[in-house]
């Protein structure tokens, strides 16, 4: 395509950013540093954390690394929730010249061990609730060196005490764990406030972090994200931001609330290294599942920002508290990680004021590739332009660009697209073409105007006879019904059409019958994408992120078949 998505950029955002305008990520994080040291950077449990203090805490921890005898690019793994030691540790990993390896900490054993193995990871920064999964499997791993942190060290004196007391003896999340070579994360900052942090000369070609993903999907594979890429990603948000953040009033320092989790990519770049680019406050959540909860912490903040996937804002419109957040302060809400769905966008809408502005990326970009304009205000349907720099195409079976209009594979090619996957040329052979477009498994299609449509991932779509039906069509009808609080469609084997179409409902009216459902979906569905099962649940399997999954369902399928 002749890069048509131009023309429908807003006033003054660039077709280009400059990814070479800083050395490297760390370049990016110690200017920030400086620029802002007075600035609060985070908040969590109600425990502020300034920018100089993020920077001494992080050079302490970084001093420690480098004392262990690490060598430049070695791998640091961090198992942790939103909590304050997060962005201490990543800062620190980064500045000590090392490679960050986010870790899921609901990992269960075997997952743990294949992720360590695979990235070969040294060293370890964990939360005590997880240590005993970590213990499980220490053995058969490359780590040698252990930082144990837990929930109260950081917020200091009797709070973090009672914090830690109601965590481990009240909530009983603490599991007994045995690790006798592993420090404690306040003990390893006190040996390093002794020890000097060598400055490392990195490249922007060094890896920054490695992304693990695809868990649902096969085998984890790490998305091998270096300096350039996540810096190229920060400079594509700050334009892409840009029309929404100069909209008066104006606000700086902005808030921006971080409930999505940090060891997840969308969080990692759009909360805490973006926030801290721009000098920001992140309101780390470390448990947005209780939602009466977070409501009571966005109560507390005039927040300018909200990224958010589908589920948490449909949870959070649902809930009856939610009328009593102050959304006045509120500018960008980005929706990312699945579809945001209308109904949920139009709950949304009305109740705060601000649209979804749904946005589109994976782990392999860093993620941010596509976007809704930044001063829009209307829900599109679509994930928007390819942001600056980014370059889209639409592509068939054998790698050929469709005509305007027609679904294909999505294909991304830009400054924020990963080196590969780590240690995995054949799968890396598999996703990038000859011209280094990376391929997506998502069947998208691109208008006139440069805007992109998801019609959904390759592997999700229903073949009903012949014809394509697609989960998201089906969920944003079904979901859109007053008496549904959540869906997932999915396929399911048929002996007349191959397969058809199966949803899982969870009601938010118990009163919701099949039959009602079924007319209601006859009348805004033709034949063929109509659901011929509706299975009614109390919940679905969601993954951390709160992305809701249909494999997981389909699994449960094929489990009865096998039965």
């Amino acid at each position: 395509m002749d890069k048509i998505w131009l023309k429908s950029y807003p006033p003054g955002v660039p077709a280009e950013i400059d990814p070479d305008q800083y050395r490297s990520l760390v370049h990016l994080l110690e200017e920030s540093f400086q620029k802002y040291a007075n600035r609060n950077a985070y908040v969590c449990m109600d425990k502020f954390m300034t920018y100089a203090e993020l920077d001494k805490l992080s050079r302490q921890l970084g001093a420690w690394l480098q004392s262990r005898g690490l060598k430049k690019g070695a791998r640091v793994a961090v198992m942790m929730p939103n909590v304050l030691q997060y962005p201490v540790s990543i800062a620190a990993i980064l500045r000590a010249g090392y490679t960050v390896v986010n870790v899921n900490p609901l990992y269960t054993p075997r997952e743990l061990e294949h992720q360590l193995n695979d990235s070969g990871a040294e060293a370890i920064i964990i939360l005590e609730n997880f240590a005993t999964t970590l213990e499980q499997v220490l053995p058969r791993t490359k780590v040698k060196h252990i930082v144990v942190a837990n929930m109260g060290e950081m917020l200091g004196g009797l709070k973090g005490a009672i914090v830690n007391f109601v965590v481990r003896n009240v909530k009983k999340l603490v599991p007994a764990f045995s690790l006798p070579n592993a420090l404690r994360f306040k003990s390893v900052l006190g040996q390093g406030a002794g020890m000097k942090l060598t400055p490392v000369e990195l490249k922007s070609s060094d890896v920054a972090f490695l992304q693990y993903t695809g868990g649902t999907t096969g085998v984890s594979k790490g998305a091998t994200l270096t300096h350039r890429n996540i810096v190229a990603n920060l400079l594509q948000i700050d334009a892409w931001a840009a029309p929404a953040l100069a909209k008066a009033p104006q606000v700086d320092p902005l808030t921006i609330i971080c409930a999505l989790p940090l060891y997840h990519i969308f969080a990692l770049t759009a909360c805490a290294m973006w926030g801290t680019h721009a000098g920001a406050l992140n309101v780390l959540v470390p448990n947005p599942r209780d939602i009466g909860g977070f409501i009571k912490e966005l109560r507390k903040y005039k927040f300018n920002m909200f990224p958010a996937v589908n589920t948490l804002y449909n949870a959070l419109v649902n809930h009856p508290e939610f009328a009593s957040v102050d959304f006045s302060g509120l500018k960008i809400c980005n929706g990312g990680g699945m579809a945001v769905q209308q109904a949920v966008n139009d709950k949304w809408l009305k109740a705060t004021g601000v649209p979804i502005l749904e946005a589109y990326g994976l782990s392999e970009t860093s993620p941010l590739a596509t976007g809704n304009r930044g001063d829009g205000r209307e829900f599109t349907g679509t994930i928007g332009l390819p942001v600056c720099s980014t370059e889209i195409a639409i592509l068939d079976d054998d790698g050929n660009e469709v005509p305007l209009g027609q679904p294909g594979e999505i294909a991304i090619r830009g400054p924020q697209v990963m080196a590969g996957y780590w240690n995995r040329p054949d799968e890396t052979a598999k996703v990038m073409t000859p011209d280094g477009y990376f391929k997506s498994g998502d069947v998208g299609i691109m208008d006139a105007n440069g805007y992109v449509k998801i019609v959904d991932r390759k592997k999700d779509m229903v073949l009903v006879s012949g014809f394509n039906v697609y989960p998201n069509e089906v969920e944003g009808v079904v979901a859109s019904h007053p008496g549904v609080l959540e869906c997932a469609c999915i396929g399911v084997p048929d002996e007349h059409s191959g397969e058809a179409v199966k949803v899982f409902v969870v009601r938010k009216d118990p009163n919701l019958t099949t039959e009602t459902l079924m007319a209601f979906c006859k009348d805004n569905l033709t034949g063929y994408k109509k659901p011929k099962y509706i299975e009614f649940r109390d919940e679905l399997p969601k993954t951390n992120v709160g992305k809701i999954l249909r494999r997981a369902l389909r699994d449960e399928g094929d489990n009865k078949k096998a039965a």
